[in-house]
């Protein structure tokens, strides 16, 4: 009885706290105004999708990083060889490899072992130095390499979190991603271009001598273009300082010219080299690099010993300022390539939101009136159980300041749906063991206990779907992904915990009465009926399910699947014009500009547009032509706004393909070893053969629907997944457990009694998945119709073919396999059905 009490306390503890947790992210502001601001900020962080803003995916130019590097190494070695003696021609460096021929081979060892000495201490060693022929050999090694890279991307973090925080910004999320990006977003930015722009300048600063032949003699040089048009300067190539000697930059202006310059001030020991290199130079030009544009080059007129200088190129005060940011908060370590964008304006953000809560809402009544009517006042408790368990999995989401796409949301309505299926499978359960007339307290806990290997096995085959959608999606998918494994966590708990706690209640108070689970007559009446002969009609619906999965594969050859700029890549931008603006005055002013492959065509609202770029090699280029087609396209209409754009490089197309096909495989095969584990080999068999028709089928709704195939319909179609094997998985369990009791029985009328035992909880529970989602179907528009479509689709789809599909291939292959071990083992059908009896696995 203690115990008892406990449990109760506990349960309503955890519920409250999670109430307690979840009401900031689920009440206006201004109604929790007066507590204190910790609790404020304990709520859901919203996605750049919903709140607005920009997201930018950065990668690191590795390539010219490692090529500066070895060209660092050479520089510092053929210095070395002249001071000690040693000559030497020119270096010659290719792509992966340096050479250093010498003129005297007497002295290759020497020159060997200066090079080694120069990495003495230095672990991993940078370059292995060998003798081929007259010459050094340097080639770098493997894991200086993936240092010199993981370096790269840590100290573009922080020069890039330093260059950010100063343009005021507020909460920016700067992570790494891969080996070589960058993952900036950017709440609140409308218009992220100088953000860009100072995102994308490297700021690397420093100071040569101008080239003099007759005073350098053969040193190495470069040449640079001078920040003025046509002028080109040839320096020394080592530089004498650089922008690590930088303690401060400010914008300042020109006492003379009135001009803004940029006032630059040296540490200690850059203003000592800086005193020293202007000592003995005067009367030679002092070059100021920036980014490989020489900005300056004045002549040394005297010595500089204060460390002060000052950098002037016609600069405007908003170009002296941004390159003073630049400056402070020091160079990055190699270019930085824009290969993703996506930008939100606050107003297109506000209407996800305001869809996504009307839909949700919406979906959400519509299951919880199903249950009702369905189950009663037993509906009642099943509907308390699922608003605990939002509750719960908002509280969730705020402790793991998880954040809140709109494909989460999509998440969130189909985990609700999902969520009811435990509390179906009970409430079924419980109503099987009433009708042999046992005790109410004695039917319940019959229920839970049958209930609870299956609820087991269908969570746990949906999360391995939703655990690769994390581990091989990005941005708003992952999103999708941690609210569905959140959600079918607790959906557990509140299931098997919450919800017998109170039908232990509920049955306590009724005493000796008997138990009884029903709702509307025709609800009630469902199912309750003689075995029906599914397996007459399997015949005809595997081979319809082949024809139309036929049919499927053909469409998507042709038409094909109308992919997404995720697989694609390339560029879409969304405008929004007065509802009159004609599209063929847009077309004409965008014909103007002489793009290749550029589309326009009209999107949701009157006066809406999306226009579309093809993938281009260089997204310097993409940016250009997305100017010029917002300037064109402003020119021919009043009050334009353009509150949406993405970019995807070909390189993170691609890659989206590799992931996404990965994931699917890695899902299906995953799913396969479990069933097989916890089954037989057929059901496993069986389970794949029919999944396979199932995906197929839903791509070739793709294709005819000519609904989005993106990164999205990935997600969608991973839940299919695990809903789909879900739903085979009770049915499976079933026929497992009518095989135990009665062994004897020919197996297809065992698989009749079950489909017909589970054909309750089979339709129940697609009916309210379905009606969950619904809403979103219907009203949730073009952003989520890539999921909130193929999901319905798929819910059908999947729901009949564990009937029709699944339960006829395992009876082929069973019977088939009894007839083999009937045959080579002469054993009983009694002792030969065990193959399917395998005892369940820890």
């Amino acid at each position: 009885m203690r115990y008892i009490k406990f449990k109760i306390f506990s349960y309503i503890a955890i519920v409250l706290i999670a109430i307690i947790t979840a009401l900031p992210s689920l009440l206006p502001s201004t109604w929790i105004a007066d507590t204190p601001n910790w609790y404020q900020q304990h709520k859901v962080t919203l996605g750049l999708d919903l709140r607005g803003g920009s997201h930018l995916l950065l990668h690191i130019d590795d390539k010219k990083l490692l090529a500066e590097t070895r060209l660092q190494f050479v520089d510092m070695v053929s210095s070395q060889l002249r001071t000690n003696g040693i000559p030497a021609a020119p270096a010659k460096i290719s792509a992966d490899t340096m050479t250093i021929k010498l003129r005297n081979t007497a002295q290759l060892d020497a020159a060997q072992q200066l090079a080694a000495d120069l990495q003495k201490g230095q672990n991993p060693r940078q370059f292995k130095v060998s003798v081929v022929g007259d010459a050094l050999n340097f080639e770098m090694s493997k894991a200086y390499r993936t240092q010199l890279l993981a370096d790269a991307v840590q100290r573009s973090l922080e020069v890039l979190k330093r260059r950010i925080n100063e343009t005021g910004v507020v909460e920016p999320l700067i992570t790494s991603q891969g080996n070589t990006g960058i993952l900036v977003q950017l709440p609140g930015v409308k218009d992220p271009s100088r953000i860009k722009d100072l995102i994308g300048r490297t700021a690397q600063m420093s100071f040569h001598l101008v080239h003099d032949a007759s005073r350098d003699g053969d040193v190495a040089t470069l040449v640079l273009p001078g920040a003025e048009a046509q002028k080109q300067y040839t320096l020394n190539r080592q530089s004498l300082i650089n922008g690590g000697d930088l303690s401060d930059a400010r914008l300042g202006f020109d006492p003379n010219t009135q001009e803004a310059v940029v006032n630059f001030r040296l540490n200690q020991h850059g203003a000592e080299v800086f005193a020293d290199i202007t000592k003995a130079n005067i009367g030679r030009a002092f070059a100021i690099v920036l980014d490989n544009v020489v900005v300056t080059a004045p002549v040394i007129r005297s010595i500089i010993s204060g460390g002060a200088g000052q950098i002037s190129g016609n600069f405007t005060s908003r170009e002296a300022s941004d390159l003073s940011l630049l400056l402070r908060a020091g160079s990055l370590p190699a270019s930085l390539s824009i290969v993703e964008e996506r930008t939100v304006g606050p107003d297109l953000g506000s209407d996800a939101i305001a869809m996504g809560v009307s839909t949700g809402l919406i979906g959400a009544a519509l299951v919880l009136g199903f249950m009702m009517a369905a189950y009663g006042r037993w509906g009642l408790i099943a509907n308390t159980a699922l608003i605990i368990y939002v509750a719960l999995l908002i509280a969730a989401l705020a402790a793991l300041d998880a954040t809140l796409t709109l494909p989460g949301i999509a998440g969130l309505i189909l985990s609700l749906g999902m969520a009811v299926d435990a509390n179906i499978l009970i409430n079924e359960r419980i109503k099987e063991e009433c009708r042999v007339n046992v005790s109410g307290r004695f039917a319940v806990q019959r229920g839970f206990e049958r209930a609870f290997s299956t609820i087991l096995d269908s969570n746990i085959t949906t999360l391995i779907a939703v655990g690769l959608l994390f581990l091989f999606g990005s941005g708003p998918v992952r999103g999708f992904a941690v609210t569905m494994a959140v959600g079918l966590i607790l959906s557990m708990f509140t299931s098997i915990a919450v919800t017998r706690l109170i039908i232990d209640w509920r049955v306590n108070t009724l005493g000796r009465k008997p138990l009884v689970i029903k709702g509307l007559a025709l609800l009630n009446g469902f199912g309750k009926h003689q075995t029906i002969p599914f397996l007459k009609a399997s015949r005809v619906g595997i081979i319809m399910s082949a024809v139309l999965s036929v049919a499927s594969i053909a469409l998507m050859f042709q038409p094909g699947l109308h992919t997404g700029i995720d697989f694609n890549g390339g560029t879409v931008l969304e405008v929004r014009s007065p509802a009159n603006t004609n599209i063929e005055t847009l077309r004409q002013s965008l014909a103007t500009l002489k793009l290749d492959n550029v589309a326009i065509q009209e999107f949701g609202e009157q006066g809406s547009f999306l226009v579309r770029l093809p993938s281009q090699p260089q997204t310097e280029n993409a940016e250009a032509r997305i100017n010029a087609i917002k300037s064109a396209i402003s020119s021919v209409a009043e009050d334009v706004a353009f509150p949406r754009l993405e970019m995807v490089g070909p390189s993170v197309s691609s890659e989206f393909i590799a992931t996404s096909m990965i994931a699917v495989l890695l899902a299906c095969s995953g799913m396969f070893i479990y069933l097989w584990s916890r089954y037989e080999r057929y059901f496993a068999i069986g389970a794949m053969a029919t999944l396979a028709l199932d995906i197929t089928k839903t791509l070739g709704f793709f294709a005819l629907t000519g609904v989005e195939f993106n990164l999205t319909a990935i997600a969608a179609l991973l839940a299919l997944i695990g809903y789909s094997v879900n739903d085979k998985v009770v049915v499976f369990d079933r026929i497992r457990e009518n095989l135990r009791a009665n062994p004897d029985k020919p197996l297809a009328d065992l698989i009749n009694e079950s489909l017909t035992s589970t054909l309750n909880r089979t339709v129940f529970t697609s009916a309210t998945t379905f009606l969950a989602i619904l809403p979103m179907g219907i009203a949730g528009g073009s952003a989520v119709a890539s999921f909130a479509l193929p999901m319905l689709f798929g819910i059908v789809i999947g729901t009949s073919s564990s009937i029709l599909i699944a339960a006829p291939i395992v009876l082929i292959l069973g019977e088939q396999a009894m007839e083999k071990l009937k045959l080579h083992a002469g054993a009983s059908l009694a002792h030969d059905s065990n193959l399917f009896l395998r005892e369940d696995r820890p």
